[in-house]
């Protein structure tokens, strides 16, 4: 019933859960508190964004005007992502923002549009909007390097606030496994404090117990717990509810807690749902969390929709020149079709023919029941590092994911969207389970967070959690955060084969 399970999908980039989340010591210098420069970085980062390419803009023709334009956007730049809370210690380096940075630049555009005209302002609309596009991205670049900075210090034990975590064992235990298995968050578990007289199996010292009956004194729960927050030196209490740690129980502790300006988290028990999914609201006196579901409809979809469609016809007019390359390759290299059509299972179970440039030899179905005993997966998948069905221009083709250029058309005709999961086999989606079906609740797409997490390096269960977190939490913003990455993975080459 608990929360996050042991058997959870290892994240690409994680630590394995054996790893110890403890620190026995409090290290040294600013532990919980985020580097000073943080905050100068991100602001001078947004002014120069802001003002260099507005004064550039209005310079040829006045210099005096153009420094003024420039100091106004600047001005106006910082004084929105102050008010928005951009800067504050909470929020630098948790995350790269780019969806934040878009966000704020539509409200400067239209700020700055109200001021152009109340003041009368006549200089060309068009030039001014272009002069400001650079603030989004100037923003997002400097964010991402303060978040990979932060993401490093944290991997070295800096950065952290050490936490105490109270709840009966078996999700005390899960969730200090959980936490374990990423090393880019701010939480060190340096103690449990189980409800009840088992014992966790959690890396983590047992600080203290509390008793499953309800005290009859707020004290008898807080006295230990203050106790052990003190003299482990804890930043946060960190709660995992329970039938026996009940919500009268969770305030009286809370109390006590603030009285000594301890923070408390409570754990939800939600997994793999982003934040700006989540909202808190008050009914009756009891705080609730409303969970919104994922945008299916609307003008985000309309958006991605009309993305994809633009997006692979501008590619595919770029890429003429590479798609007659490859199929020349292609064609001399060995007997058979140049394009290799397959049939693959796309949104919501529906099959559709998915073209990729043929790597393999033309009897490669017939062969790969021969093979069925050196699969290299370990689910529904079949992969093997070194398949002899693989020609020699086919291994090229997919350590560069060239292969994959025909899919393009299918992107054109809306089978498939240029970001979303891995496009399934009929056989690989007749052993789905409910869970797994759910990769199917979208379009496939050309690339994903599959292909730049690590491709077939990864483990099924990690295939599965990664289509999972697309599905369940997509967004504008996490599409061009994925087709960024693929240029690089690409590159890489890492997993392709």
């Amino acid at each position: 019933m608990w929360l996050f399970e042991d058997t959870m999908p290892h994240v690409p980039g994680a630590r394995p859960a054996q790893t110890p989340v403890i620190q026995e010591q409090p290290p040294t210098g600013r532990r919980t508190g985020k580097p000073l420069w943080f905050a100068p970085a991100a602001v001078i980062g947004d002014a120069v964004g802001a003002a260099v390419p507005m004064y550039l803009a209005f310079a040829p023709a006045d210099s005096t005007h153009a420094a003024a334009c420039a100091a106004v956007a600047a001005a106006a730049w910082l004084l929105l992502r102050g008010v928005r809370d951009r800067y504050c210690e909470r929020r630098l380096g948790e995350r790269d923002n780019l969806g934040a940075a878009l966000q704020d630049w539509l409200i400067l555009v239209g700020l700055l549009a109200v001021v152009r005209a109340a003041t009368g302002e006549e200089s060309p609309f068009l030039v001014a909007l272009a002069a400001l596009a650079p603030c989004a991205p100037t923003s997002a670049v400097v964010h991402t390097l303060i978040h990979r900075h932060l993401v490093a210090r944290r991997r070295d034990g800096r950065a952290v606030r050490r936490a105490l975590v109270i709840g009966e064992a078996d999700a005390v235990d899960s969730l200090v496994s959980h936490l374990a298995k990423r090393t880019d968050h701010e939480l060190v578990v340096v103690g449990v404090c189980p409800v009840g007289d088992e014992n966790p199996e959690a890396l983590a010292p047992v600080a203290t117990r509390l008793s499953r009956q309800a005290p009859s004194r707020p004290s008898a729960d807080s006295g230990p717990v203050l106790e052990a927050a003190r003299r482990l030196d804890v930043d946060v209490v960190v709660v995992v509810p329970g039938p026996y740690l009940t919500g009268t129980r969770l305030r009286r502790l809370s109390w006590a807690l603030h009285g000594e300006e301890r923070p408390l988290m409570v754990v939800p028990g939600l997994a793999e749902v982003a934040g700006r999914r989540v909202g808190v609201h008050s009914v009756a006196g009891l705080t609730m969390l409303n969970v919104a579901p994922p945008l299916r409809r609307g003008l985000a979809m309309l958006l991605k929709s009309v993305t994809d469609r633009l997006g692979a016809a501008l590619l595919m007019v770029l890429l003429g020149p590479v798609f007659a390359v490859v199929a020349l390759a292609v064609r001399l290299d060995s007997p058979g079709p140049v394009v290799h059509r397959q049939t693959r299972i796309g949104r919501c179970g529906k099959p559709f023919t998915m073209a990729k440039f043929r790597t393999m030899v033309i009897d490669a179905e017939r062969l790969r029941h021969q093979l069925a005993g050196t699969n290299e997966q370990d689910g529904r998948m079949f992969k093997i590092r070194r398949d002899p069905r693989i020609t020699r221009v086919g291994r090229v083709l997919r350590r560069c994911s060239l292969d994959e250029l025909p899919q393009l058309f299918n992107v054109l005709q809306g089978h498939m969207s240029l970001v979303g999961p891995r496009p399934p086999l009929p056989d690989e989606v007749a052993g789905y389970d409910e869970v797994e079906l759910r990769r199917l609740a979208v379009k496939p797409g050309l690339t994903g967070l599959w292909q730049v997490s690590g491709r077939s390096d990864l483990s099924w269960d990690e295939t599965v959690a990664l289509d999972l977190r697309y599905v369940d939490n997509w967004s504008p913003a996490g599409d061009f955060a994925v087709l960024a990455r693929t240029v690089r993975a690409v590159v890489a080459g890492t997993g392709a084969y």
